[in-house]
């Protein structure tokens, strides 16, 4: 992405210790909450490698190609399934931002060019939603905190912290936002 080294490798770190914890997540779920977990750490390593500062290496175009129909068919796939509609769409717009984020720096001069890439309306139509992700969802984290005393979630045996789960979502959708405003 565009924008300070130093934002980018923050970027870095942190989508990929979400995808890495989606990852350990999918462990301990079955079902529909696997496949979640799945599609999260999916988004989060994606997220993680397509932060890597352009001052590293410059990517050839033909990799942000594959990005973009690898994240498609995620957002085809997040899509599908016609139950838990809040959270499959939400999935389905972040996978759809991914493609179009890897299309514009895929654009001519995009990635180590340092010019502004995507289409200034849909790129700010994105940055609303996922201010407006973050800030609705953040908010519902403050009752999940233990209140002075209370008691402490503890993990299950395979890893897992349910309390963990929309914090990460949460994390995930700061870092697109980031993303987007770097693009």
């Amino acid at each position: 992405m565009h924008g300070p080294a130093m934002s980018g490798w923050m970027l870095v770190v942190l989508c990929t210790a979400t995808g890495s914890y989606c990852l350990i997540r999918m462990r301990s779920c079955r079902g529909p909450g696997r496949k979640a977990a799945g599609g999260e750490a999916l988004m989060g390593l994606g997220m993680a490698a397509m932060a890597v500062p352009a001052t590293l290496f410059t990517l050839p175009r033909w990799h942000w190609m594959v990005y973009a129909v690898v994240f498609g068919a995620a957002a085809v796939h997040a899509v599908r399934p016609a139950g838990n509609g809040g959270r499959h769409l939400h999935h389905a717009v972040g996978c759809m931002a991914m493609v179009y984020m890897a299309a514009a720096m895929a654009g001519p001069g995009a990635h180590g060019a340092h010019t502004a890439g995507g289409v200034p309306l849909l790129t700010g139509v994105l940055l609303l939603y996922f201010a407006g992700y973050v800030l609705r969802s953040g908010l519902r984290l403050v009752p999940l905190a233990p209140a002075g005393g209370g008691p402490v979630p503890v993990a299950d045996p395979a890893g897992s912290r349910p309390e963990l789960v929309p914090a990460c979502r949460v994390s995930m959708a700061t870092a697109m936002l980031a993303m987007l405003l770097a693009l």
